[in-house]
């Protein structure tokens, strides 16, 4: 029985093409619609994990999907809907190479900047004298460039964009503000669950009617770092290590290893204790935020099950 599912070789009806990703497989159909089946795997720096997480595919579409349906009145979006806890179907887009990062705070890879010295962060210029997860006056946008295969996402200015014609002036700035307001209904939804929704990254595409798009996962603990409001002053103020709900607990475990996904490195072996912590975090941030309890259900074969949901939705 297959609990754990890191890896998908379906032969749908009408399929078309497969591309995997770092933690989703994306099915190409002939009417040029898709089928994203949101995998176990779990990546950090670029890297793909040699262990899967209990049921992290399952909670990160179902959380992506209640996402998408909450904003959509702010800009459109590729679902169309989801068969299964672990699919989404929707719209193919053509994706824009850039991913558009929102920080709230100084956290994870903008601290780690600032640390190194950096002041100007993607054409932000950040003040003198922050402490690691201080909030900033107003949330900054750092985008990054969408990386091939097998390279690392870059960050990059606005200026940079525009000088490299990776957009043009019209279109950034549309995603820019699209960005922002996806930010705020972020936090205020994440407020609403005793949450601070503290950076996070949204992509966008075209269809093919060249209308912006929003792609992929949104708010979701891979996309997204929250933190507990009710405790944030009270760690803020004491200097101590704020309790955050997202990937970077796993990420600064594998630092405190000795990777970092540079060349030469070896990924840590990766204990089942330590596969349990992250499953169990990823299900405390459903619950948390869906305002929901998340039913463990060890007796399912999730193969099995996603193949009988789509054969029959399809």
């Amino acid at each position: 029985m297959q609990t754990v599912i890191t890896k998908t070789d379906y032969n749908f009806k009408h399929l078309k093409s497969k591309y995997e990703g770092k933690v989703r497989d994306v099915y190409t159909l002939n009417n040029n619609n898709i089928i994203v089946i949101a995998t176990d795997r779990i990546s950090a720096f670029d890297v793909i994990m040699p262990r899967g997480i209990k049921y992290k595919g399952q909670i990160l579409n179902q959380i992506a999907v209640e996402m998408l349906y909450k904003t959509k009145d702010i800009v459109n979006n590729w679902l169309i809907s989801s068969p299964d806890p672990n699919v989404s179907y929707g719209k193919k887009c053509k994706p824009l190479k850039i991913e558009m990062v929102v920080r709230g705070y100084l956290s994870g890879h903008s601290f780690r900047l600032y640390k190194s010295g950096l002041r100007n962060i993607c054409g932000n210029i950040v003040p003198e004298k922050m402490n690691e997860n201080d909030k900033f006056n107003e949330p900054i946008v750092t985008p990054t460039t969408k990386a091939d295969i097998g390279n690392h996402d870059q960050d990059i200015s606005p200026s940079e964009i525009l000088s490299s014609n990776l957009l043009d002036k019209d279109t950034y700035d549309k995603l820019h503000y699209i960005s922002l307001e996806l930010f705020k209904r972020g936090t205020q939804i994440a407020k609403n669950s005793g949450l601070i929704l503290v950076d996070t990254k949204y992509e966008f595409g075209l269809d093919s009617e060249n209308n912006i798009i929003l792609i992929d996962e949104i708010h979701t603990p891979d996309s997204s770092r929250y933190f507990y409001a009710d405790s944030y002053d009270h760690f803020q103020a004491n200097k101590l290590k704020q309790k955050q709900l997202s990937k970077e607990f796993f990420r600064e475990w594998l630092m405190e290893n000795d990777f970092q996904g540079l060349e030469g490195q070896n990924i840590p072996n990766i204990s089942d204790q330590t596969v349990e912590l992250i499953s169990n975090r990823y299900i405390e941030l459903y619950e948390k935020l869906m305002n929901k309890k998340f039913v463990k259900d060890s007796r399912i074969d999730v193969d099995k099950r996603i193949k009988s949901n789509l054969s029959n939705f399809l």
